[in-house]
């Protein structure tokens, strides 16, 4: 008889930024498979997500990936239920309207790697501050570059647990670093974040680090970029509608609901969006080709290919959640009815 480590990943019910929980279920003879992950419970209220007098919550398995740091290791996505088995309020998955998988979605996360010990980003001095931001920059060697050993070992973990990653990068601040990651589906996107996001977590506690999703954790008048989490985003129409106007006509769905988009974009992010530092102002809407000052942008390789390809919302801050973030999206892509 085997035994397997499934590893249950949920978020909590902290608002407005959840955090990931996660626990071990060992299992005999495990055949590897998503259908055969049984379903699961929790104390919901030791995350705020239910009372002590009825606290049990439910896990449903929702994407399964192996675990290359644990032997006989999985981990388990899941999303949360009521006792009922209904979604719970804190679900953001279930809310996605994108069961034909017909968006796709490419995330480009930045965060900071900060020193546990002294609570700075690496390469900050106790006291002070490093050279201003523009050496940083997809950068080499020690003198500026802080972390490529987490993040590369980061990089290996979610392609041996066959998330489709894309790339790594150090970004503009010292200390700060971004990977990005593509899926086809709206939800197989979002699940693939938050795992990636709980394979780097789950690694700075080897080094001594943690990581601040924070996006303006240097505050919000200090000269350094923030840290957000670009949305690139299509589906069908945009991918080969081949028209200027088909694609106009869809970044006009977003001007109306600018609110409803900041709602759920992450927490802190009117630190981020000032209008300065490659932003545009929280209060208002842009959409431009190639403008990475604009809410939205068309880039150049969606132009140069007749008009087919993708859009990139560059509101979403570092620490959004990818299923609010892709489900909000969704909902005002299909409200323009092209």
């Amino acid at each position: 008889m085997s035994k397997s480590k499934l590893e249950y990943i949920w978020l909590d019910g902290y608002f407005p930024t959840q955090n990931m929980r996660s626990k071990t279920k060992v299992v005999n003879d495990f055949s590897g498979k998503l259908e055969d992950c049984p379903m699961w419970s929790f104390d919901g209220s030791s995350t705020r997500q239910a009372e002590g007098g009825s606290s049990d919550c439910l896990l449903k398995p929702v994407a399964i990936f192996p675990d290359p740091a644990r032997k006989d290791g999985y981990l388990v996505m899941t999303e949360v239920l009521n006792a009922d088995g209904t979604p719970h309020v804190s679900n953001g998955r279930a809310t996605i309207d994108d069961d034909d998988n017909d968006f796709w979605f490419g995330f480009e996360q930045e965060y900071f790697i900060m020193d546990t010990a002294t609570q700075l980003p690496l390469g900050f001095p106790i006291g002070g501050y490093p050279a201003p931001q523009g050496m940083y920059y997809c950068s080499v060697g020690g003198k500026n570059t802080h972390g490529r050993d987490l993040v590369e070992e980061h990089a290996d973990l979610c392609i041996a647990a066959g998330i489709n990653f894309e790339g790594i990068n150090q970004e503009v601040a010292s200390g700060q670093w971004e990977f990005q990651l593509f899926a086809k589906g709206a939800k197989k996107a979002g699940d693939e974040m938050w795992v990636a996001r709980y394979l780097l977590d789950r690694l700075t506690e080897q080094y001594g680090f943690y990581i601040e999703y924070h996006p303006k954790p240097l505050g919000k008048d200090m000269d350094w970029n923030g840290s957000g989490m670009h949305a690139n985003f299509s589906n069908t129409t945009l991918r080969t509608c081949g028209d200027k106007a088909t694609y106009e006509k869809i970044c006009e769905a977003f001007r109306p609901v600018v609110k409803e988009h900041i709602a759920v974009y992450g927490e802190f992010n009117d630190q981020r969006l000032t209008g300065d530092h490659e932003t545009q102002s929280i209060d208002e809407f842009s959409f431009g080709i190639s403008d990475r000052g604009a809410s939205i942008r068309i880039p150049i390789a969606t132009v140069e290919s007749g008009w087919k390809g993708w859009l990139e919302d560059r509101r979403p801050a570092s620490n959004g959640d990818p299923y609010k973030i892709a489900g909000r999206i969704v909902k005002t892509v299909k409200s323009a009815n092209v």
